[in-house]
């Protein structure tokens, strides 16, 4: 009896182990859901980005205050992004993800029928606060609901969406501005929003609402986060334009920002359940995925902020030509998503994060030798390698956040990755803004100073240009007026251009500080057991 039992046995465990079971259809159209409803969030981060002009002439905001309408979007989904995995056990995932979707449509219509600036601004901090946590759900939903085989492709999916949206976004505002009514910028969601409550109603199954949660909740943790994380926004985003601690405002909003991160750090101590899981960082795997994702959001967003620029005030491009020149770097994606999932399986995360973190320095570098006559087509080369370097850095990043953490953690993990994402970008721009208008002032001043009134070159180039336009119309006063004007111009487009060059070099070195941090990273085993974290 033992024997035989020993010979099936044997047989059992000589047999081929059987296949891991695969995804079923709802959990694809769950995933599909998630990853639609993290491109809208993404997508209306940048949309409004190139239709600003229009949208300022008609709903009458003047000088900067158009800038609350992006700031507005930002501040409430860096705030709402971290809370998103508590608001998803005290609702339930299906409810809380269609409540969203419902409300970033009303906001959405909000904002395209508004006709003032404090309606549009009301509009836009609603739809990030809606739209924010749609974002780390998708990254949950593509955790929870695919197995290990087939996660590869379900990160690929996510990653590819957060890498495009803010691509399109600037794009797609820009078209329809130039072509249609910068209010399709908004109304644009409703039949997309559409389409994701469908998904999200047959993807997902019903969950029952646990509102002893919210009751439970540790307060003290979500009220610093909200201010705490609002007021930084807000101080990143409008500090440069205030002149910095030249400001009251910017003084008092960075009091309270401080106020706000003690408390949420005080509760890390003191709440049964904080709400941020700050103890995750003490995982040095996954505080390394962070620190180099806050990097590489603030070289996605620096770049999407300074390539535009330098193409509408340099090159004298227009939004939906700047728009061509960025989608250039969206192309390695398309051509890189059939065979990414299976470099992810195959591959170490390590070998990949370098890879592209490299590609994107290379392409940073690409761009320090820029010229005032520098144009689209010179910015191809480096774009390319851009969206290698951005594709091959997020997507093993994406794996590498929730392999880093066990399940029942997953929430609390794709919270802090996206909001270090976001986070990294605001901190970027605002150094990336600083940085710029320094250098330019300090360029201009010194190239002013080499072209004095006692300068043979100087003074050559002013009576040539003053004699070419007394040449127009006979009035030598008004020539040498336009001649210095002339050059004073020059000057300033010589000084930003050098600046330009500066910025992209030194994004490039804050990347390449990153690649010994992608060294602590580690590939998941297939059918290893998911780290705890600690």
């Amino acid at each position: 009896m033992a024997e035989a039992a020993a010979q099936a046995g044997g047989a059992v465990a000589g047999s081929p182990p059987a296949a891991p079971a695969n995804a079923s259809a709802a959990d694809w159209i769950a995933v599909a859901a998630g990853s639609l409803g993290a491109l809208l969030a993404t997508l209306d981060i940048s949309i409004t980005n190139s239709a600003l002009p229009q949208i300022q002439g008609q709903i009458g905001a003047a000088g900067t205050e158009g800038t609350w309408i992006s700031t507005g979007y930002l501040m409430s989904e860096i705030v709402i992004i971290p809370l998103t995995a508590w608001l998803t056990r005290v609702f339930g995932l299906r409810r809380f993800l269609m409540w969203n979707a419902l409300l970033f449509t009303g906001f959405s219509m909000m904002c395209g029928l508004s006709h003032t600036l404090g309606v549009m601004v009301i509009g836009r901090i609603g739809q990030g606060l809606a739209g924010g946590a749609m974002i780390p759900t998708a990254q949950t939903i593509v955790r929870t609901r695919l197995p290990r085989h087939q996660l590869p492709v379900g990160m690929s999916a996510f990653g590819l969406i957060v890498l495009l949206g803010p691509l399109l976004g600037p794009v797609i505002g820009g078209w329809l501005a130039e072509n249609v009514d910068w209010r399709w910028c908004f109304f644009v969601n409703l039949p997309v929003s559409a389409v994701l409550v469908a998904l999200l109603y047959f993807g997902l199954k019903p969950d029952r609402a646990d509102f002893r949660q919210f009751v439970d909740a540790d307060w003290l943790g979500i009220v610093g986060l909200t201010i705490g994380l609002s007021s930084l926004t807000v101080v990143l985003e409008e500090g440069q334009r205030e002149r910095w601690f030249e400001s009251p405002m910017i003084v008092w909003l960075s009091l309270i920002s401080a106020a706000g991160i003690a408390m949420m750090l005080v509760a890390q101590f003191t709440a049964k359940t904080p709400i941020v899981r700050l103890r995750l960082l003490l995982n040095k795997n996954y505080a390394s995925v962070i620190l180099i994702v806050s990097t590489v959001g603030a070289g996605l967003y620096g770049v999407s902020y300074l390539l535009p620029q330098f193409l509408a005030s340099i090159a004298g491009y227009n939004a939906e030509q700047a728009g061509g020149i960025m989608l250039l770097s969206g192309l390695p994606a398309f051509l890189m998503m059939p065979v990414l999932p299976r470099i992810l399986g195959k591959f170490d995360i390590r070998v990949l994060v370098i890879t592209g973190l490299l590609c994107f320095v290379a392409s940073c570098f690409l761009d320090i030798s820029l010229t005032a006559q520098s144009v689209g087509h010179d910015f191809a080369g480096s774009q390319i390698l851009r969206g290698f370097g951005q594709i091959l850095a997020m997507m093993p990043l994406n794996q590498a956040s929730m392999a880093a953490v066990a399940t029942h953690e997953a929430g609390d993990a794709a919270g802090l990755y996206n909001m270090a994402r976001n986070l990294g970008g605001s901190i970027g721009l605002a150094l990336l803004g600083t940085l710029i208008d320094r250098r330019s002032a300090y360029h201009d001043a010194v190239i002013r100073e080499s072209v004095s009134a006692n300068s043979p070159l100087g003074q050559e180039h002013l009576a040539s240009s003053a004699a070419g336009f007394f040449a127009q119309h006979g009035d030598m006063a008004h020539a040498k007026l336009q001649a210095v004007g002339q050059m004073a111009a020059t000057i300033a487009r010589e000084a930003a251009v050098m600046t330009y060059s500066e910025t992209f070099y030194a994004l490039g070195l804050a990347l390449l500080l990153c690649i010994p941090l992608a060294l602590l990273l580690k590939t998941p085993k297939p059918g290893a057991p998911v780290s705890s974290g600690h």
